[in-house]
């Protein structure tokens, strides 16, 4: 209590004392998930901060502290029993956040030393047991990579959705585990744990001093990356709708999981996470490309977006493989648009023009059959099928194409006096594969709001239709809630 503020004045003082020149970070203590934190340099900002920090975790006690620059997110996994036994499970590096948010966890924690991290977990179960705590917990701290110092965060009183990965690197099932320490039993007789520790007999009872006796550090390394419904395009703004597919399957180094199924769906309040994959490998380089070749594997489709080619990208960074990044680091790349996935324009046209060529046939068919079972005889929308005009507008410029249909699977397509013919086969689950040009491509698509939402090889591309310069229009339902006007600009009476 002694530590928090409880009121605007309160926390106005408290920064007085810490200062605003590294900056200040305002946490609400019982949000997470990157809800309940902001960032403030200066009062104006930190009084309005502190209101909305409040506000998005009602009742939450809030503290205020120094930001700590260049830091690392590390993190213990500890479980306490009604004994006054303490163990810590190894832990985690999530040190790539977005805007506060974890995106990748891994572990054990390669940047600090194993010396070091052994201080930290010694330091944690201290902490666990000085509080009586009993239970799966997280100790949190910031680690600067550059003088090895470390920094306490939090205690996180729960289990976190990252835990398997510490699943993975230390055998021990932490469900499991939490369930036997609620029964009574003593942590040195769970069964997982002295295998963690290397006892010869698993159902053994003898104790184990975890604060003096050494783990078999883990031979393995686990990298998780969650899979969120978040447009990467537009900052990562949240996207709400219903989910048609999701094409995934686990292998003996990635497993995942989804909360939503087919036909399911994610709406405006419901966190954006809904998937987490984790990836195993004998050492950090072969879990991060475990991890890629899982990501390029996934597809879902549907009214959503997804951060999964964007993850892809980020896992393929020098900075990531050679584990030099930070807390700030994707918010920085996020700000300067350096990591972004782009199809060349010449392909991204003609598969848009391969999508509605193949929209526009099935469509006319449909109504040339409809026609025939009302008894209605006439053939006139026949040509109509098999030869055609559609125009693709992509980055300010418009392509006229002239279409003709020369097999049943075959088209050509003809701009400026320049013909190329693209076989297109509809796979089971309604995806097209078009060859052409000596290259084979897997197209899918759906028309949007604000123009064709291409999916192309994997990469979504936005194709936006042209509208009247006049219209404003959004993919998101709202209300708008002013209309400013230019300083000295008419405003007549009953105008919006």
């Amino acid at each position: 209590e002694k530590a928090t503020c409880r009121s605007v004045e309160e926390a106005v003082e408290a920064a007085k004392k810490i200062g605003y020149e590294n900056g200040i970070m305002i946490k609400a203590s019982e949000g997470g998930g990157g809800k309940g934190i902001r960032f403030v340099d200066n009062e104006e900002d930190l009084k309005n901060a502190y209101v909305q920090v409040s506000n998005e975790v009602i009742g939450s006690p809030i503290f205020l502290m120094q930001l700590c620059k260049n830091a690392r997110h590390l993190e213990v996994q500890i479980v306490g029993d009604q004994y006054g036994n303490a163990v810590a499970l190894n832990g985690r590096d999530c040190s790539t956040q977005r805007r506060f948010q974890k995106i990748f966890e891994e572990g054990p924690p390669t940047i600090a030393s194993v010396e070091t991290f052994r201080e930290m977990e010694r330091a944690a179960q201290r902490l666990t047991q000085s509080i009586g705590y009993q239970g799966a917990g997280t100790v949190e701290y910031l680690f600067n990579a550059e003088t090895g110092k470390y920094f306490f965060l939090e205690l996180n009183p729960r289990l976190q959705v990252e835990h398997p990965v510490t699943e993975g690197i230390s055998g021990v099932n932490l469900p499991a585990t939490q369930l036997q320490v609620a029964m009574g039993i003593p942590l040195y007789n769970i069964p997982d744990i002295r295998k963690f520790y290397g006892k010869p007999d698993m159902y053994g009872t003898d104790a184990i001093d975890f604060l003096e006796e050494d783990y078999q550090y883990p031979d393995s390394h686990v990298i998780a990356a969650r899979i969120t419904a978040e447009n990467p395009d537009e900052g990562f703004k949240p996207t709400s709708g219903s989910i048609e597919r999701i094409k995934f399957q686990s292998t003996s180094n990635v497993w995942g999981y989804f909360s939503v199924g087919a036909n399911g769906g994610i709406h405006e309040f419901a966190d954006s996470q809904f998937g987490h994959l984790f990836a195993k490998g004998p050492t950090r380089e072969h879990a991060r490309k475990a991890l890629v070749l899982a990501l390029k594997e996934i597809e879902v489709r549907g009214e959503i977006r997804t951060t999964v080619e964007y993850l892809v990208q980020l896992l393929e960074t020098d900075a990531f493989k050679q584990n030099t990044i930070d807390t700030s680091w994707l918010d920085g790349l996020i700000k300067e648009k350096s990591v972004y996935v782009e199809k060349p324009p010449h392909l991204v046209v003609m598969s848009a023009a391969i999508l509605k060529a193949f929209e526009h046939v099935k469509a006319e068919t449909a109504n040339v059959v409809e026609s025939f079972t009302k008894g209605q005889v006439g053939t006139g929308g026949i040509p109509g099928i098999n030869s055609f005009d559609l125009e693709i507008a992509y980055q300010d410029t418009r392509y006229p194409f002239q279409v003709q249909r020369t097999a049943p699977d075959v088209y050509r397509f003809t701009l400026n006096g320049n013909p190329i013919d693209v076989r297109v086969t509809v796979t089971a689950e309604g995806a097209l594969v078009a060859n052409f040009g000596g290259e084979t491509h897997r197209i899918f698509g759906r028309e949007e709001p604000l123009g064709l939402r291409l999916v192309l090889d994997g990469v979504t591309i936005l194709m936006p239709t042209i509208f009247d310069p006049s219209e404003l229009r959004t993919d998101v339902t709202g209300k708008v809630v002013r209309y400013l006007q230019d300083n000295g600009a008419s405003v007549e009476s009953g105008a919006p």
